[in-house]
């Protein structure tokens, strides 16, 4: 077993997914799958030989359902969670509990009906693992993440008439992107927010279902309205729009109205949503009257989108390191020199509403 490799038990009472996340897990050479258990009893035996790194956990377990498992995890001894998903109805506002109750992240069970699925479920499980054992509960050494499979840009998305309308407004806009640790990042900077504050646009890396579910929550828990994204949909003050999962949003014009399309696409930097996909469309379509602000995540999406969006007088902010559940996004967004400010969590709502009075 060579000890540089991420750790990982796999809990879940279905023997065929064991099966098959053990093998697209192993694939990766930086992970190795150190065990796995059909329900939370038989975890709790194996962490009491060997504590891996990070832990996939099924919600719906025979014994002990996953939420209860979770929670003690978090209480006695906190192992970074991945919590694997159906997606239902019922499976995300589970999921979104378990995230309130300290996983890391939700992504959907594994889909191997063709070569293209599996391609993609393979790219997200291994790449929530990994953002799992660089979050802040992991408490040994963080290790650097190379990927090596193909990245699309935003231009598989984006069409060149994508173009800065040529019509005068002032009206202000906020593009918003996230990935690990998100949800509950965007619920610090949406709750406070007043009715009055500009149209706000989010794109978080986040399964299909999953989304609605989360927007329904902070409609009923923010000042704003918030809802999922519908395609053609008007860019309103006191409202924030939410990227779908599993669809791309793009901001656009017709004279000074702005509204979002939200399309099928290929995965941009391995996502879909791409939080590139939505910044370079705010770029284009509002220029300097647009302000970005770029939240906790792992990877590089939307940092060149925030470039281009700072290029064209747009004023940029990032998320601090202290505050953030992964330093990865703000970190390539900083390095490029396309944000303004970096800020706590807790200031960027403040901050952005006094950049967006003006």
């Amino acid at each position: 077993m060579e000890s540089n490799k991420i750790k990982v038990l796999i809990v879940d009472d279905s023997a065929l997914v064991r099966n098959t996340m053990t093998e697209i897990l192993n694939s990766d050479p930086r992970i190795e799958v150190i065990g796995t258990a059909g329900d939370p009893y038989i975890a709790v035996q194996k962490i009491q030989k060997m504590v891996p790194d990070v832990i996939t956990l099924d919600i719906e377990m025979p014994r002990m359902d996953g939420l209860t498992f979770l929670k003690k995890i978090m209480s006695q001894h906190p192992i970074p969670v991945v919590v694997i998903s159906t997606l239902t109805t019922k499976g995300a506002e589970t999921g979104l509990k378990a995230l309130e109750y300290g996983a890391v992240e939700v992504i959907e069970k594994p889909k191997i009906n063709t070569k293209e699925l599996l391609k993609e479920s393979t790219f997200k499980l291994c790449m929530a693992v990994k953002a799992a054992n660089q979050s802040k509960i992991k408490r040994l050494n963080k290790s650097s993440v190379t990927d090596v499979s193909k990245k699309l840009l935003s231009d598989a998305v984006l069409t060149k008439t994508s173009n800065i309308s040529q019509f005068k407004t002032t009206e202000k806009v906020v593009a918003v992107g996230s990935s690990t640790g998100g949800t509950e990042a965007i619920k610090t900077l949406l709750i406070g927010l007043p009715l009055d504050c500009p149209g706000i646009i989010i794109t978080q890396h986040m399964p299909e279902m999953f989304t609605k579910q989360f927007a329904d929550r902070l409609n009923e828990q923010c000042k704003i309205t918030v809802k999922e994204a519908e395609n053609g949909d008007s860019v309103l003050r006191g409202q924030a729009l939410i990227a779908p999962g599993n669809k791309h949003m793009i901001l656009s014009r017709s004279g000074s109205r702005y509204y979002v399309i939200v399309k099928d696409g290929p995965l941009v930097n391995r996502h879909r949503p791409s939080v590139d996909v939505l910044f370079r469309s705010t770029a284009r379509s509002a220029g300097k009257n647009a302000v970005g602000i770029i939240l906790t995540g792992m990877g590089a999406d939307g940092a060149k989108g925030m470039l281009e969006m700072k290029e064209m007088g747009a004023i940029n902010i990032a998320q601090d390191e202290e505050t953030c559940i992964v330093f990865g996004m703000p970190k390539e967004a900083i390095e490029l020199n396309a944000v303004d400010y970096i800020l706590a969590l807790d200031q960027i709502a403040h901050k952005m509403l006094k950049i967006t009075s003006n």
